[in-house]
């Protein structure tokens, strides 16, 4: 085992502080990356916090992860020693599962979080990227393109493949008229994946106050949801809607934008239950779903789809020290659109 350096949770209520820890030993099929970036995602604050009441302590949050592979076990083939590598929201899954499908996995049983959660030896704690390394899986990994800028791609493993993954089921692409809700760092995604596939996109904000950096993105329109004439000016419009935002909206609402056989999905998990009425699905055979990141083998068509199109994510970079403050800024939403540690400031 070796030692890292990071920062920790040890309790719901407490900041994160410095910890170090023991990483696990590498396997012949487990790579060594030293961690150069991490991203800073909404869900690592309502794990720090207990808000879903499954905390582990101390918790290493952090699962959008990008370094410089540093050792490769025996029978590593994937990966060599100098390569750019990333790390996203799991880092094993139930490999003997009779419903095992590597399209779905993030889906089936067995899933390993990258932090938060144990290994699949259901005693060893897994620690995230908020640290100076981690040892996983070469399955597990992701390359990263040489073109891209490092420190911004490392959402594009939690907010990138979240956005990609919905986009492509649903099949958005030209001729179809796709809405973000929210323009933060989910939504900003949203609008740049959508717009380099082709889809027409629309910006559905709270107020106009990011509406210049909306069409800077790639959005073709943007309205503000607070007025109520939006809601009338594009009833029946989209095919699609994707709602990133986790604040308690009126759904039924926002139904009412949808085509014939357009969907709602869902990537914000608003707290409690949000009524729908039948009759604003119904009628226009409408419906809701849910969409959650993505598989391995997605997430890496994602990145390779980034390094073409060279998208990246919009970031502010900060030090390990500034991450309490970071956490405070992304509940005010006072960040342009996510941010990313530093890990050399560890």
């Amino acid at each position: 085992m070796a030692f890292a350096k990071g920062y920790a949770a040890t309790d719901a209520s407490k900041p994160l502080e410095p910890f170090t820890f023991e990483r696990r030993a590498p396997n012949e099929d487990d790579i060594v990356i030293d961690i150069k970036y991490s991203g800073i995602c909404h869900s690592d604050i309502h794990q720090v916090r207990n808000e879903w009441g499954n905390a582990k302590y101390p918790m290493v949050p952090g699962h959008e992860i990008v370094g410089i592979v540093s050792a490769v076990g025996s029978g590593v083939t994937k990966f060599k020693v100098g390569d750019k590598a990333g790390v996203g929201c799991f880092v094993n899954s139930c490999t003997t599962c009779a419903t095992r499908d590597l399209d779905l996995e993030h889906y089936m049983p067995g899933l390993v979080q990258t932090y938060n959660d144990f290994e699949a030896d259901g005693t060893t704690p897994t620690y995230g990227g908020y640290s100076d390394s981690i040892v996983v899986k070469e399955g597990y990994a992701l390359s990263i393109p040489d073109n891209l800028d490092f420190a911004a791609t490392a959402p594009l493993l939690c907010a990138g493949i979240t956005l990609y993954s919905p986009l492509m089921h649903w099949k958005a692409g030209p001729g179809k008229k796709v809405a973000v809700v929210g323009l933060g760092g989910l939504g900003h995604m949203g609008v740049k994946l959508g717009a380099a596939l082709g889809a027409e996109i629309t910006v559905l904000s709270q107020s106009l106050s990011k509406k210049e950096d909306g069409l800077k993105l790639g959005a073709t329109h943007y309205y503000a949801t607070s007025d109520a004439e939006t809601f009338k000016t594009l009833a029946g419009t989209f095919d699609l809607i994707l709602c990133t935002v986790s604040a308690e909206i009126d759904w039924n609402a926002y139904l009412g934008l949808l085509k014939v056989d357009g969907a709602f999905v869902l990537l914000g998990i608003p707290e409690n239950a949000v009524p729908v009425h039948a009759f604003s699905l119904v009628p226009a055979r409408r419906s809701v779903a849910g969409s959650m990141i993505g598989s391995i083998k997605e997430t890496q068509e994602m990145l390779d789809f980034c390094g073409k199109h060279n998208i990246v994510s919009e970031i502010e970079l900060i030090r390990m020290d500034q991450v309490n403050e970071a956490y405070e800024r992304v509940l005010k939403s006072d960040v342009r659109y996510r941010f990313v540690i530093d890990a050399a400031t560890i």
